[in-house]
């Protein structure tokens, strides 16, 4: 099996994805492609040897105001407002995948991505839809963000320090 994560395009065939999530599934089928030609969103696709995805992440530009931020980070920052982050909004695997370790390899692919972007981010933000999420990403160390406790973040120096 060959994978590749390429960018989401007419190509793949997203009517066959499953993750048993109705709103992201509903998202990937219906809205992603919309998100991308309008540039509000930029949809990555994992698949293997065909046009079926295996999983989807996507990637946008977002904010974080400071009093989000623990106060012993937000000490460190310059007092602005708020700071730049990327925000990955959406992270599925088909249920198909589960337990092969493919949501770990997409969320590496998007920290690799926004390492690499000229654009500076100082946080990679998530939002966790359910427990079953949120415990995936505190395996990676991610800080909530924040009073609502769905939005997680973690500072892209933390993530630096992954692929050194």
């Amino acid at each position: 099996m060959t994978l590749q994560i390429s960018p989401l395009d007419d190509s793949h065939d997203r009517a066959v994805f499953e993750c048993g999530v109705e709103p992201l599934d509903r998202y990937f089928k219906t809205q992603a492609g919309q998100d991308v030609r309008k540039r509000v969103a930029s949809c990555f696709v994992l698949t293997a040897d065909g046009p079926a995805p295996i999983a989807f992440y996507t990637l946008a530009a977002t904010s974080i105001g400071l009093r989000e931020l623990p106060g012993s980070v937000a000490k460190k920052l310059p007092r602005y407002p708020s700071v730049p982050a990327t925000l990955m909004g959406r992270l599925a695997v088909d249920r198909r995948y589960r337990g092969q370790r493919f949501g770990e390899l997409m969320i590496m692919d998007a920290f690799s991505r926004t390492l690499r972007s000229e654009i500076a981010t100082y946080a990679f933000v998530v939002d966790a839809k359910d427990e079953t999420a949120e415990s995936f990403y505190k395996a990676f160390q991610f800080l909530p963000l924040g009073e609502a406790g769905h939005r997680f973040f973690i500072p892209m120096a933390e993530i630096a320090k992954l692929f050194a």
